[in-house]
C-alpha cells in the first residue's frame, strides 16, 4: 500500500493513525512525499512505514514542474508496484491518480480533504484557477476506484460540476481524532487564553485572528492570544517578517509549530480557527476532544464543526452547542464571539464539554479509519501480490 501526500510532515500529523491501522492490519505500507522536515522518515519508520521521498511541486502553476512531478511519480509507482495507492491534497491527488493509472496500479483512491485556494480565489485569476483545477480533477478522478471526500458540500459541488460521478464518492467524517491521545482536560482558571494552530496562510484567517486579538485586548488587557504554526511556500503565506512584527507589537504570541500540541490545548481556554475554507479541520477536532469551545467560520467544512448552530444574532454570530460560527473575513464579529466566551467562562466550559462528547460520538479516529479501510476494501487478510521490481 502506498500513501502519497503533498508534504512529508502530513504523513505523520494527519495520516499517522491511518498508516498505523494499515500496518496493524498486516499490510506493507509506503509513505511518499517531498522531503522537508527532519525526523519524519524516522517517525514513519517507528510506525512500520517505509518512507520514499519524491520531488513534487505542490504549489504554483508551472506546467514543466508539474510534468516532471507526474513522470517522477510514474517511475516510482512502476518501481514499487503497489496494489493500492491513496493520495490526498490537490496535486498528489491529480498527478498521483494519473501516474497510478498509467502505471497499472489495480486500485486507486483519492482523499479530498478540502477545495483549496483554486476554488476560492476571486477575480479572473480565480475563475481560471477553478476551471483548470476542475478539468484536472475530472481527468484524474475518473481513474479512481473510489473518491473519499471529507465534506458533503464538497461532494455535492463535485457532482454538480461534473467532476466525478456520485456513485464513485463516499463522504467520510474527516481524518478523525484520537480521543484517548487528546484526552479531556478541564480548562485552567485565570485570564482567557485563545489559540490558533495552523500553517501561516492568509486562507487560515490568521490576519483576522490578529485583528480580533487587538480588539479584544482593548477590553481584556490580560487576555493572551497564541498563534502557532510554520510558514509555508504557498503564495498565500504570511512572511516571517510579518509574524515577528506582530510578536513585537504584542498583539499575539507567535511560535513555530510543535510536535505535540496537547500542552498548547491544555493551556488555552478557547480555540479559534477563522479559516476561509476547510475539508474538516483537524485542529478543531483536537480542541473539541480536549474539551475546548471552538470559534470558527460559517463556511464550507468549518460550519460542520459547530453543532446545532442557530440563526445569527444581532452581531452576526451563530451560536451552537459547542461553540460559535462567524462570517469569513469579519474580524469585528470574531472579536464579539471571543469576548462573549472570555467573559462567560461557565458557558465556555459547558460548550467544551459538549465538544468532547461530539468528538467521541462522531469523530473517533478508530471509527473513521475502520470506515475508510472498509470503503477501500482493505482487510487483515489482504496481502501484497505484486513485489517491487528494479527499474533500470
Amino acid at each position: 500500500m502506498l500513501v502519497l501526500g503533498g508534504y512529508d510532515e502530513s504523513l505523520v500529523n494527519f495520516r499517522g493513525p491511518l498508516l498505523r491501522a494499515m500496518v496493524k492490519a498486516g499490510h506493507t505500507v509506503i509513505g511518499v512525499a517531498p522531503t522537508e522536515t527532519p525526523g519524519v522518515p524516522q517517525a514513519l519508520s517507528e510506525m512500520g512505514v517505509r518512507f520514499v521521498p519524491v520531488a513534487l511541486a505542490r504549489a504554483g502553476l508551472n506546467p514543466l514542474a508539474d510534468l516532471l512531478s507526474l513522470l517522477r511519480l510514474k517511475a516510482l509507482f512502476r518501481r514499487e508496484r503497489p496494489d493500492v495507492v491513496l493520495s490526498y491534497t490537490i496535486k498528489p491527488v491529480i498527478y498521483g491518480s494519473l501516474a497510478a493509472s498509467w502505471s497499472g496500479v489495480p486500485r486507486i483512491y483519492a482523499l479530498i480533504t478540502g477545495l483549496g485556494a483554486a476554488f476560492h480565489t476571486a477575480g479572473i485569476k480565480g475563475r481560471l484557477l477553478r476551471f483548470i483545477a476542475a478539468q484536472m480533477y475530472r481527468l484524474a478522478l475518473k481513474r479512481c476506484t473510489k473518491v473519499l471526500v471529507q465534506n458533503q458540500e464538497i461532494a455535492d459541488l463535485f457532482v454538480k460540476e461534473g467532476i466525478v460521478d456520485a456513485w464513485r464518492m463516499m463522504v467520510v467524517p474527516g481524518s478523525g481524532v484520537d480521543t484517548a491521545h487528546f484526552a479531556f482536560i478541564p480548562p485552567r482558571a485565570g485570564p482567557p487564553v485563545f489559540l490558533l494552530l495552523a500553517r501561516m496562510l492568509r486562507d487560515k484567517g490568521v490576519e483576522e485572528y490578529v485583528a480580533a486579538a487587538r480588539l479584544v485586548k482593548k477590553q481584556l488587557p490580560r487576555a493572551r492570544f497564541l498563534l502557532v504554526g510554520n510558514t509555508d511556500p504557498n503564495p498565500a503565506a504570511i512572511s516571517k517578517e510579518q509574524l515577528n512584527q506582530w510578536n513585537q507589537e504584542g498583539a499575539v504570541e507567535y511560535r513555530s509549530a510543535v510536535s505535540d500540541v496537547r500542552p498548547l490545548l491544555t493551556d488555552c481556554s478557547i480555540y479559534v480557527l477563522p479559516s476561509y475554507h476547510e475539508g474538516m479541520p483537524r485542529s478543531v477536532l483536537e480542541a473539541m476532544a480536549m474539551g475546548r469551545p471552538v470559534i470558527t467560520t460559517n463556511t464550507i467544512g468549518c460550519r460542520d464543526m459547530v453543532f446545532e448552530a442557530g440563526p445569527p444574532d444581532v452581531d452576526g454570530v451563530k451560536w451552537g452547542n459547542n461553540g460559535a460560527l462567524v462570517p469569513v473575513r469579519e474580524d469585528e464579529c470574531l472579536a464579539v464571539a471571543m469576548l462573549r466566551l472570555a467573559r462567560d467562562p461557565g458557558l465556555a466550559v459547558r460548550m467544551g464539554q459538549q465538544g468532547r462528547l461530539l468528538a467521541e460520538r462522531f469523530f473517533d479516529v478508530n471509527q473513521v479509519n475502520a470506515r475508510m479501510m472498509s470503503e477501500m476494501n482493505i482487510s487483515a487478510e489482504y496481502s501484497k501480490s505484486r513485489p517491487p521490481v528494479s527499474v533500470a
